[in-house]
């Protein structure tokens, strides 16, 4: 794996989910770079153990390296003067899908707070609630004759860096403050998975 500030954000966060027993769902995790603006994306997604495919309840995390931060990272790294604190621009998607009724968005609002718990030096905002409505097409013979909902809350921020999270790799900063967002996420995907709502069953089990 690169030796990078970003790679070990990436580990203590994968470390932070299997702590928390979530299930990751291999398909679903990329690692691009933008080719126009430089920044580097890691997509991933995890859901609660055992749920087939696609999971009841699920939540999907971005973490953007921005070509700003790999700029101040680079100066630091040449010149080893702190100047400014890199950042890693965040957004957790928490799913609930195979929904045979359309949610009320008020279930989701009372267990969705405004900011997440507190990462490192501050908190992901939520954005807000979506409501999504699937009607296959009619090509779909073993599901053309049912609608299926979706309901989505959405938090973004930014995850500051600290100077000792920078130098060596060692510094158990990212553990501690990636550690607590891996048991949110965990503990929002249960109370969700146990709203009183009916779903489809899984395709794959």
């Amino acid at each position: 794996m690169l030796d990078h500030v970003f790679t070990d954000a990436i580990s203590a966060l994968r470390d932070a989910f299997s702590n928390a027993f979530l299930e990751r769902q291999a398909f679903d995790e990329h690692f691009q770079s933008d080719v126009l603006l430089g920044d580097l994306v890691w997509e991933t997604s995890y859901g609660l153990p055992g749920e087939g495919r696609p999971p009841r309840v699920i939540a999907h995390v971005t973490l953007t390296w921005p070509s700003w931060s790999q700029a101040i990272y680079r100066a630091w790294y040449t010149e080893e003067i702190f100047h400014e604190a890199p950042e890693i621009e965040m957004q957790i998607v928490f799913r609930m899908q195979r929904l045979t009724t359309q949610p009320d968005a008020n279930l989701v609002e009372s267990i969705a707070p405004i900011k997440s718990p507190q990462i490192g030096k501050g908190k992901l905002d939520r954005e807000g609630i979506t409501v999504e409505i699937n009607h296959p097409t009619q090509t779909d013979t073993k599901s053309a004759d049912r609608l299926d909902y979706a309901i989505e809350v959405t938090y973004e921020g930014s995850y500051e860096l600290a100077e000792e999270t920078l130098q060596d790799g060692t510094s158990k900063l990212l553990d501690e403050n990636f550690g607590s967002l891996g048991g949110w996420i965990a503990t929002t995907l249960v109370r969700l998975g146990d709203l009183k709502l009916t779903f489809f069953p899984a395709d794959e089990v």
